[in-house]
């Protein structure tokens, strides 16, 4: 009778198990709600950015139209519903752990820190810490900082590498950090600080965008390179891999760098204004390595 009662109490737990396996599985619970929830940034150009009241566009929201439509495929459900969720560098990671956000498709840099807590799907871009500035400034390089207020935002692999450029360096700078890249650009526009550290595509972006490009420049080496990809919830195989072969059918197919050379050799809104940034030896590289490692 004892055994009985053991291998029933087994059995219910080995059923919990898997039912709460099942309830974590983003594909289950996107069948069951009817709805996937995207994420979008506000301020990072060409990737995800506004383009009026709650008008997300961009090269990154592009890609998790494309992952919609392959999860519309293979769920059966033509009809998904799909909600979008503005995120900052700050909630963004957990948003995604808290199953609030089921993909992240933004400016996000693909490390071994984050992936201890999400996934990653393949990289799409490559890029690397530099300085914005005011040509007017006189900054060229990153000794020219000693002593000075330097922006970056909260929540973003760049600030960390300033603060240990800064302390390994000794250049007594004062770090102040933005809530967001339009927060942290403003810094720098109202003379509050004397170059904003971000990966420099994002810098390139806010430029074009910016009411007097002519006064802005982007200095200094990159700092490191980066990898940028799609965040998804950690230890979902199935999800992962929906994700990945959407991007790797992309790149196999060419549709991958048509929609590169659209976000960053082509006119953008919401002035119209080219990046002309061709697409790096890495990403290139990338387009047949299809590969997802992390920045250390």
């Amino acid at each position: 009778m004892k055994l009985s009662v053991l291998m029933a109490s087994m059995a219910a737990a080995v059923l919990f198990t898997a039912t709460g396996a099942q309830a974590a599985d983003t594909l289950a619970k996107i069948a069951e709600s009817g709805k996937i929830t995207l994420a979008y940034r506000e301020s990072s150009v060409p990737f995800s950015y506004l383009d009026g009241p709650n008008k997300p566009i961009g090269f990154s929201v592009e890609l998790s139209n494309a992952v919609v439509e392959a999860v519309k495929k293979k769920l059966n459900k033509p009809n998904l519903q799909v909600a979008l969720m503005p995120v900052t560098s700050q909630n963004r990671i957990p948003l995604i752990t808290n199953g609030t956000v089921d993909l992240e498709c933004g400016s996000t840099t693909n490390n071994t820190a984050r992936g201890k807590d999400v996934a990653f799907a393949v990289n799409h871009f490559y890029t690397g810490t530099r300085l914005l500035t005011k040509k007017s400034s006189k900054i060229k390089d990153y000794a020219d900082l000693a002593k000075k207020t330097v922006a970056s935002t909260t929540g973003t692999t760049n600030a960390l590498v300033m603060r240990k450029y800064n302390a390994d360096k000794n250049l007594g700078m004062d770090i102040v950090l933005g809530k967001d890249h339009a927060d942290a650009f403003l810094l720098v526009e109202s003379d509050r600080a004397v170059a904003f550290a971000m990966d420099d595509i994002l810098l390139f972006g806010l430029i074009a965008n910016s009411k007097n490009p002519a006064d802005y420049e982007v200095v200094g080496e990159s700092l490191q390179v980066e990898p940028y990809a799609c965040m998804l919830p950690k230890d979902d195989p199935a999800f992962k891999k929906l994700v990945d072969d959407t991007f790797i059918n992309m790149m196999k197919s060419g549709e991958f760098e048509k929609l590169y050379t659209k976000w960053f050799m082509q006119p953008i809104p919401p002035k119209n204004m080219p990046l002309n940034l061709p697409m790096s030896d890495q990403l290139k590289e990338n387009l047949k390595a299809f590969s997802d490692k992390p920045a250390t």
